[in-house]
């Protein structure tokens, strides 16, 4: 099998003697073999009524190529213990995209005589073809060659290359074959057979022969229709894809086109605000420093308590200003990515589109040159019929020429001259019989060259109609992806813009950042402030409400009660004015009014101890 498969055509062996890449020769071997071997099984299929069993030899020497086909490249197992890639486990995959897929793998699964990967893989691909889907099943594969044919296959094999596209081609042409294969009888797990490239291998010269001697023609003309309209089938269907993505690309461009609008009228009404709240927050500074100067008393602690509870106000929208700018910049991230899918997508079809033109200009110089090689034998065929009629009319000149000779003859000498010349007449009436045959002949073979050149004008008109449908089919195409290219544009100067906002958006979440920590900067400075305040209220409260008491009148201590003597002297306390005993005032602290720490009472001095305590943690 191996040998048969890697047998090089003569071009093919001239490539490989001049150093060119084998794996690149192997591929174009694959190739050309697969192209013979369907060229094969289309016209033998079209001789034997379009249905095939397991015994044509074409169909089997097709699955084997196919086989081969989807083995090329496949990456051997990772280490001693790792698991072997199988085409099993390629084909497994389709049932993940295709629902009807799903109904094939199952049925092999459940086949009691195949065991093996292989057998499964062989019985899957004669399913596929027997339901007419192995062309869509192939281009899914290749649809979705990047994300899930790379775990399987190396970068040079031809399911990863350029030709896996001409082999999905050709698997569109056998939808128009019918196969009725017997799968429960068939030995699938054990090796394939060798193929005879005889049959397929032919002489150009014989072809030619065949082709002038066969009526056969319309047969090979009307399988070539029946390819065309297939293809042409699954390119419809891909055209009304693909115009159904841009329309939703282009409907998902508009309503992200008003979105990002309505965050520019945001931004815009954001950054008012934020230059509104400068503006008080300079004033709210400048009317600070003036009271601050100014402010004495009970009338400045009111002026900052209202000062203190408006910063923290502005402190609250503040944040709440911040919170929707997050919020508000998470959404244009979302947006940002959407458009960035949106482009990939884009991107995508325009190559898929641009693909799908290349192989519309292949399909078109095929025709053209299918057209060129009927052109060119309506032409013989004229020239041919233009000989023979030339011919005709030479040979019955001839003849009445020699009638009116024997005319003249039998005139002028009688009788005796016509018994002498009655060999050559009987000789000139069997000349007359073969010329009238080969009149007759001519004649049959004429009427033959007319209706046979009659067909292929039929056949060239119909060709003709095809290929101005696939032009404008290529122009509409061209059309369109124009169109998507300039969306892509578009797609990308409002990547731009969005660009630019973010860049102005993140500016300004900075420039709120600032003043956030500048309010809480303020507000911590107002809060000193504030015990400060607190602090000078109390002390001008203690020295309004405190009474120097005289020695006269205290005759006990104010707090344990002990009566005053001449060993239990009296103290005075320096914050309250009262008089206590040695044991109760023998404590000092700080107060404002003397620069160094003076005697307190035992009360004031946990008075002042606990607010001296806040005030440095403060």
């Amino acid at each position: 099998m191996d040998s048969s498969i890697h047998t090089l055509p003569p071009d093919d062996r001239i490539a490989e003697s001049n150093g060119h890449d084998p794996i690149q020769v192997e591929r174009t071997n694959l190739l050309n073999v697969c192209k013979l071997i369907v060229k094969e099984l289309i016209e033998s299929s079209l001789k034997h009524g379009r249905m095939l069993d397991s015994d044509h030899v074409p169909l089997q020497h097709f699955f084997i190529v196919l086989e081969h086909v989807m083995r090329h490249g496949l990456k051997p197992k990772k280490g001693l213990l790792g698991p072997k890639k199988e085409l099993w486990h390629v084909v497994e995959i389709i049932e993940k995209y295709a629902q009807d897929a799903h109904d094939i793998t199952a049925s092999v699964r459940q086949l009691p005589a195949v065991k093996t990967p292989v057998g499964r893989a062989r019985a899957w691909l004669r399913l596929a073809l027997m339901q007419k889907k192995l062309a869509d099943y192939f281009k899914c594969l290749l649809d979705k060659r990047d994300e899930l044919l790379l775990e399987f296959y190396e970068e040079s094999s031809i399911m990863m290359c350029e030709e896996a596209i001409v082999i999905g081609g050709l698997l569109v042409g056998l939808n128009v074959i019918d196969c009725n294969l017997c799968l429960k009888e068939e030995d699938f797990d054990s090796p394939q057979g060798i193929i005879d490239f005889s049959l397929y291998l032919r002489d150009p010269n014989s072809i030619l022969i065949q082709e002038g001697s066969e009526p056969n023609n319309m047969s090979t003309v009307l399988d070539q229709k029946n390819y065309i309209e297939e293809l042409n089938r699954h390119l419809n269907a891909t055209v009304t894809n693909l115009q159904t993505k841009v329309e939703n690309f282009t409907t998902t461009n508009a309503l992200m086109k008003e979105d990002l609008a309505i965050a520019k009228n945001h931004i815009l009404q954001l950054s008012d605000e934020n230059e509104r709240l400068k503006q008080q927050l300079s004033f709210i500074f400048s009317r600070h420093e003036n009271k601050t100067e100014e402010g004495n008393g009970d009338s400045p602690r009111i002026n900052l308590d209202a000062m203190y509870n408006e910063m923290s106000k502005k402190l609250l929208e503040e944040t709440q200003c911040r919170l929707e700018l997050e919020k508000d910049m998470q959404q244009q991230n979302a947006m940002y990515l959407e458009m960035e899918t949106a482009m990939k997508l884009l991107e995508k079809d325009i190559h898929e589109k641009q693909d799908t033109v290349v192989t519309l200009r292949r399909q078109l110089d095929d025709i053209k040159l299918i057209n060129l090689e009927m052109f060119k034998k309506l032409q013989e065929c004229e020239t041919s019929i233009k000989h023979k009629t030339d011919a005709i009319g030479r040979l019955e000149e001839k003849k009445n020429q020699m009638a009116e000779r024997i005319q003249q003859l039998e005139a002028k000498y009688g009788c005796q001259a016509f018994g002498l010349s009655r060999e050559r007449l009987i000789k000139l009436d069997r000349d007359k019989t073969s010329n009238e045959d080969i009149a007759r002949k001519l004649g049959k073979q004429l009427a033959e060259k007319d209706a046979k050149r009659t067909a292929i004008e039929t056949d060239l008109k119909i060709e003709r109609e095809w290929r101005t449908s696939l032009l404008e089919s290529v122009a509409a195409e061209k059309d369109k992806m124009c169109d998507l290219q300039v969306e892509l544009a578009k797609l990308k100067v409002t990547s731009d813009e969005y660009e630019k906002l973010k860049f102005k958006y993140d500016k300004l979440q900075r420039t709120c950042d600032e003043h956030t920590q500048t309010l809480e900067e303020l507000a911590t400075h107002l809060g000193e402030s504030k015990l400060k305040m607190e602090d000078l209220k109390e002390f001008t409260r203690t020295q309004k409400e405190a009474v120097w008491l005289s020695d006269k009148e205290a005759t006990n201590c104010r707090q344990c009660n002990k009566e005053f003597s001449i060993a239990r002297r009296r103290h005075h306390c320096r914050h309250c004015g009262e008089i206590f005993c040695h044991s109760c005032s023998d404590t000092t602290m700080p107060l404002p009014s003397s620069a160094k720490p003076v005697r307190v009472c035992d009360s004031c001095h946990t008075v002042l101890l606990h607010r001296y305590q806040t005030q440095s943690t403060a």
